[in-house]
This record gives structure tokens, C-alpha cells and sequence, in this order.
């Protein structure tokens, strides 16, 4: 994939991130088509990733995003295929290690800067105070460029 063909996909994120689609929406369906998959059924896969899984700040849903994606790359589909589910989870590692490296972090209260848990499942309004607190918008670029450069 080429530089500008990346480019073009992480400004397909941003923009669906920017809609209101939370992180692991905007990554994955960003690269859905990749693999045959409509956006709105790749919208349903990730919609419980963002926010740090459920918006309980856990692992961040840019990152998970990336994983939803390495899946449907090299996702085994065969119960007993231990090379395979290796394989897949080695290159699920790789991508964790290079985000963690790059942002510090793979856990979002973290990447947030949060002291303390938000203990709440209501998402927070997009105004642009929202986007300028939050890097957010970042991640989901580097998600996307994380995992097409290495695939």
C-alpha cells in the first residue's frame, strides 16, 4: 500500500472519528473494505470497543481496532490450528509493542491522562474543547498507519 493510499484511509478515520463514531468504529471501518466487509457491518464489529473497551478506559479502542483488523488479516478459522492462532497472536503483539512505543501506553485512562475512573457509560459530547483535550483523534490516525504499514 502506498504512502498516499495510507494517508487517504487515515483521513478516512479522523473524519469518521470526528463524526461521532468512537475509535474502534473509525479504525476498523477505515480499512473494512480491505477485507470485503461493508462499513456498517464493520461499525457494529468495533462498537463496543471504544472508549478503552465499553468505556471502562481499559485498552484503547484505536488499538483494539487495529486488532479487529489483524483478525480478519491472519485470524485463524480453524479450532485446533495452533501455528495459526501463534501466528496471529505474535503479529497482534507486534502491533501492541509499536503502539505502546510510539504513545507510552496501550491502556486509554492512561493515554487520557485520567486520575481516576470515570464510572460512567455515557459518552461525552464532540465539541471541539473535546477534541483539543483529547488525543484521541492521533490514535486513531497511528492506528490506522500502525497496521497497514506492517501488513
Amino acid at each position: 500500500m502506498t504512502n498516499d493510499e495510507i494517508l487517504a484511509r487515515q483521513n478516512k478515520a479522523e473524519e469518521l472519528f470526528r463524526n461521532g463514531f468512537n475509535c474502534a468504529q473509525s479504525v476498523v471501518a477505515a480499512c473494512a473494505d480491505i477485507y470485503g466487509i461493508d462499513e456498517q457491518t464493520a461499525l457494529r464489529i468495533a462498537a463496543s470497543f471504544g472508549g478503552g473497551i465499553g468505556r471502562m478506559r481499559q485498552t484503547c479502542g484505536a488499538a483494539c481496532g487495529m486488532f479487529i483488523l489483524e483478525g480478519l488479516q491472519s485470524g485463524s478459522t480453524t479450532p485446533h490450528d495452533t501455528q495459526g492462532k501463534k501466528h496471529n497472536y505474535e503479529r497482534v503483539q507486534a502491533l501492541a509493542a509499536q503502539f505502546k512505543e510510539e504513545n507510552g501506553s496501550l491502556i486509554c485512562a492512561e493515554l487520557l491522562g485520567l486520575k481516576k475512573p470515570e464510572n460512567t457509560a455515557q459518552p461525552e459530547e464532540r465539541t471541539e474543547t473535546y477534541y483539543k483535550k483529547r488525543p484521541c483523534v492521533e490514535m486513531v490516525r497511528q492506528a490506522v498507519r500502525i497496521f497497514l504499514v506492517r501488513n
